[in-house]
């Protein structure tokens, strides 16, 4: 029985399904995953026996090498094709099909043509209509109250409209398939699972949708941390660990020398990881006594050893530093960050800073005591079982196909 996982996103979207695919094949499945080209994707599934099939260009290059939304349409009409000149011959003989990432706008159709389960993970609960809370996307612009909940979620579909509807309806119609009026309720359904924390990310109404909650999806990493870093982290106190993941930060380039400075100017010691951004540049006196700058590293064994983690608010390094019990402070830079950045400040486990002039008031909350005994508190309350509970369904999901067949 063959799965066919895809995601088209940075590392974040990517490695959750890593983990999702080793659990997968853990249960007897076969599985092949749609990801980006870049190297460090097919290093993560190296050694996992997952067949990757690259989808779509260098991720890392189309972040770093800027474009912005002027490109935005190209690359939405790109992705789709590649659905159905990459995806579609890939999910041949497949039992289901999950997406994730960004729009996989095709997925419905591959799965309309083949016949077959399909599913969209979300890694971020607020890309869902609910009267609860204001649409991802519009931080400080809520609706007047009342507000028609589908129209709130119609102005972020439209959006999806904009950029998908032409090309995606060009090779339905190329098909022989209807067109998509709405491509977000398209791609989403009214069943899409939600894989993210429940104590992080608590569900809120969803009126229509029947959405499954799974846990985030991590499997254990047992990579060892290397020689010269364990011998920096058993050199002294904790040091404050600064990095910003897949994110470029063209906008605030300010921020990650300000948090070095800040945190020297406190007598702390720092470990920069350079990420997308190349951040080795930032620590100025890199190979001086205080500071030491990483690559790749397993989060998983770092942060337990680090006072604080100070990072951009992705779902997986907010999960894993929370996982960890380490304060946390959240430099928001765009879509679900300013959410997870709440959610930290609201759970009281650290604070977020949108700027660099907040930085010095956010490391002041996020290295009180007090922070850090909250931080261990809310540690316990983290689930460590979302990957094997999702794949659990999707193996259902994939052997219920194969039954009917």
């Amino acid at each position: 029985m063959r799965v066919l996982l895809q995601s088209y996103g940075s590392r974040g979207d990517v490695e959750p399904l890593v983990a999702l695919a080793v659990h997968l094949r853990e249960l007897g499945a076969e599985v092949r995953m749609c990801a980006p080209p870049d190297e460090e994707f097919a290093a993560l599934l190296a050694g996992t026996g997952v067949e990757q099939v690259a989808f779509g260009e260098s991720v890392r290059e189309l972040v770093t090498g800027g474009g912005g939304p002027a490109k935005a349409p190209q690359v939405a009409a790109a992705l789709v094709d590649d659905w159905f000149d990459t995806v579609l011959p890939a999910a041949e003989g497949a039992g289901a099909l999950l997406a994730t990432g960004l729009m996989p706008a095709g997925g419905p159709s591959v799965a309309e043509l083949l016949d077959l389960p399909y599913v969209c993970a979300l890694f971020q609960s607020r890309v869902l209509p609910s009267p609860d809370h204001e649409p991802l996307g519009r931080p400080g612009k809520p609706f007047p109250p009342g507000a028609d909940i589908p129209t709130m979620w119609r102005v972020d579909a439209e959006k999806a409209d904009d950029l998908y509807a032409a090309p995606l309806n060009r090779r339905r119609a190329a098909h022989g398939l209807p067109p998509v009026t709405n491509v977000r309720d398209h791609v989403i359904t009214d069943h899409p699972w939600l894989a993210t924390d429940p104590f992080l990310d608590p569900m809120e109404r969803t009126p229509g949708l029947d959405v499954s909650q799974t846990g985030a999806w991590f499997r254990p990493d047992s990579r060892p941390l290397s020689d010269a870093l364990m011998a920096f982290l058993d050199a002294g106190t904790p040091p404050v660990y600064v990095g910003f993941g897949s994110m470029p930060m063209h906008a605030s380039t300010d921020v990650a020398p300000a948090a070095v400075k800040e945190l020297r100017a406190r007598g702390r010691r720092v470990i920069v990881a350079r990420g997308w951004a190349g951040l080795a540049l930032v620590a100025e006196q890199g190979d001086q006594p205080d500071c030491f700058v990483v690559g790749d590293v397993n989060h998983q064994a770092l942060f337990p050893r680090v006072a604080a983690v100070v990072h951009h608010g992705g779902a997986g390094t907010t999960t894993t530093a929370a996982r960890a019990g380490t304060p946390q402070v959240v430099v928001p830079q765009m879509a679900d960050q300013p959410y997870w950045g709440a959610r930290v400040t609201e759970l009281r486990i650290g604070a977020t800073a949108p700027t660099a002039s907040s930085l010095p008031e956010a490391l002041e909350i996020a290295l009180r005591p007090e922070t850090r005994s909250r931080a261990t508190h809310v540690a316990g309350s983290i689930r460590v079982d979302g990957a094997s509970v999702a794949a659990r369904m999707v193996f259902s999901l994939a052997n219920r196909s194969e039954v009917l067949a």
